[in-house]
This record gives structure tokens, sequence and C-alpha cells, in this order.
């Protein structure tokens, strides 16, 4: 499972169910703590869809940490400041690089409960969605019916 789908999985997912993950592999394992979980600035970066040129929105306070097992490095961002949830996911990511991980299938889980649940929320704003119709389409194609007489 490639990072950016395990941090999307993980930082979604409840504290409690990461928490648990993370218990489970330091039953067998010692995570060793590199950085402490601390809180710092990260700048977000956007793009602007008419010219599709990156432009910086802000600046978001986020959690990082970093551990290791074994020799193999585990490294977590997370947007907030759950610096608990952020050390476990480190852990996780230290034991999925280190090739320790066993419970791949509940992050396959967590990931059709996430999906099932943004599709859920996405049929329930398309009920709200309004559906504009250019103007251009309800314009008469006789323009001569505007002209004064």
């Amino acid at each position: 499972m490639d990072k950016k789908r395990l941090t999307k999985i993980l930082a979604k997912a409840d504290r409690h169910t990461v928490a648990a993950l993370s218990a489970e592999i330091q039953k067998t394992c010692d995570p060793v703590i590199l950085k402490e979980p601390d809180k710092t600035l990260a700048m977000i970066k956007m793009r602007e869809p008419v010219r599709e040129g990156l432009f910086y929105l802000g600046e978001v306070i986020v959690c990082e940490a970093a551990v290791e097992i074994d020799g193999v490095k585990g490294f977590a961002v997370l947007m907030g400041d759950d610096t608990e949830k952020v050390l476990d996911m480190a852990v996780i990511d230290a034991a999925v690089n280190k090739g320790i991980f066993s419970r791949m299938d509940m992050l396959f889980a967590l990931e059709k409960e996430q999906h099932d649940q943004t599709m859920r929320e996405n049929a329930l704003y398309l009920k709200t969605m309004v559906n504009f119709v250019s103007m251009d389409e309800e314009a008469p194609s006789d323009v001569s019916a505007f002209k004064k007489a």
C-alpha cells in the first residue's frame, strides 16, 4: 500500500481505531520515538482552477511524529493537534515499512467504510444541487423579436 493511501485511511479513521491498531503492533515490537509528537505550521498549497496556477492559501496547524522499529523508520503528519493519534499513525507506518503489519484487512475495511460514507454524503448533497441552464440555450433563435418597430 502506498503512503498517500495509508495516510488518507488513517487520518480519516477514528482515533480509537488507530490506537487499537498501534497497540497490536506494540505487543510484539518496541517502537523508539525519534521525534516526539509536536505541533507545527504547514502551508496549504492550492491550484487556481482557471489558470491552473499554484498559490498558497495560508497556514494550518499540523502534528508530526517519527518512530523507529528495529531500524525501520515511520513518519506521520496529521492536520490538527491530536498528538496521540499522530504517534500511533507513525507506529503503524513503521510497521508497514518493516513488513510486519498484519492487519491490512482492517485497513481495507476502514477504506471501504470511509468510501461508503462519502458516497452517502454525496447522495445527500446531490438532492439539493441546483441545475443551472445557460442563458444562451434559453435565448430565442430569432433576434428580430427584440428589434423596435
